[in-house]
């Protein structure tokens, strides 16, 4: 394969820019109220991606292991953060909660993927170690985000039930259980949708950057395959973790439910 790529001007992503009046046009014409959120969110990732850009480029030039954990350790507390603030509702400890799943899994499945299977040496090499944490954070923080969200709107709804099954005798696992199986479920979803139609519906972004770089199909195909395991894994224990910690803070040891911790988004939400 040809290893050669195309770099891409200043010039040519100012053009690029220019799509996103597509959606502006139409959120102007049909009064969607998103113009402005569209023009900020543009903006931010032009200045976040550049900033990383520069950033990894220094980093890369290191060989050192320090500055590759520092930059996961700061991904992953903002993944935390990111995936509390998607929830409509919030708990006093709910960010320490999501910070340290994402962290757990993310670390866990990472080491795994870069030890064990793509057998990275050094381990900290950061062209690998950073973009194959960041894909699994990304998709983690949808994963959390979705299924505490899904599980903190089910007790504020289902309050009277629930309480209703542990006057009857139930314990607090057993009163609980069925929202925790609804909100695992839906934190994992998109994850599966992803894999059951990847290759043959989308080219994932992993692979796609790998062939615009110039790795033959076959190979990239093989990397996408071990990360997509990986995010498998790492949604399936970040959503785990994080919906096992909410109910431990939201039944007590005398099961009982303390709805009351419960509050919406906009009332404490700093509060950690």
């Amino acid at each position: 394969m040809n290893t050669d790529y195309l770099s891409l001007s200043n010039a040519q992503l100012a053009l690029a820019a220019t799509l996103i009046l597509i959606n502006v046009g139409i959120s102007v014409w049909l009064r969607l109220g998103l113009a402005q959120s569209l023009l900020v969110a543009s903006a931010r990732m032009l200045v976040q991606l550049i900033l990383v850009g520069f950033i990894l480029q220094s980093v890369f030039e290191l060989k050192t292991p320090l500055p590759v954990v520092g930059i996961g350790l700061v991904m992953s507390a903002l993944a935390g953060i990111a995936a509390v603030r998607r929830t409509g509702r919030r708990f006093v400890g709910v960010y320490r909660d999501s910070m340290i799943t994402i962290l757990g899994s993310a670390f866990v499945v990472t080491g795994a993927g870069v030890l064990g299977i793509v057998d990275v040496s050094p381990w900290y090499a950061p062209q690998y170690t950073i973009p194959l944490l960041g894909m699994v954070l990304g998709n983690i923080l949808t994963g959390v985000s979705l299924a505490l969200d899904r599980f903190m709107e089910g007790i504020a709804r289902e309050t009277d039930i629930i309480e209703n099954d542990l006057a009857l005798g139930a314990t607090r696992w057993e009163a609980a259980h069925p929202l925790i199986r609804t909100s695992l479920r839906t934190g994992m979803i998109p994850t599966i949708n992803a894999m059951m139609v990847m290759g043959v519906v989308s080219l994932p972004g992993m692979m796609t950057g790998q062939l615009l770089a110039g790795v033959a199909p076959a190979d990239a195909a093989r990397y996408q395959i071990v990360i997509m395991f990986m995010i498998a894994a790492a949604t399936a224990l970040g959503t785990l973790g994080v919906i096992l910690l909410a109910f431990r803070r939201l039944f007590n040891d005398r099961h009982q439910l303390c709805a009351g911790l419960l509050h919406t988004s906009e009332r404490g939400a700093t509060k950690w």
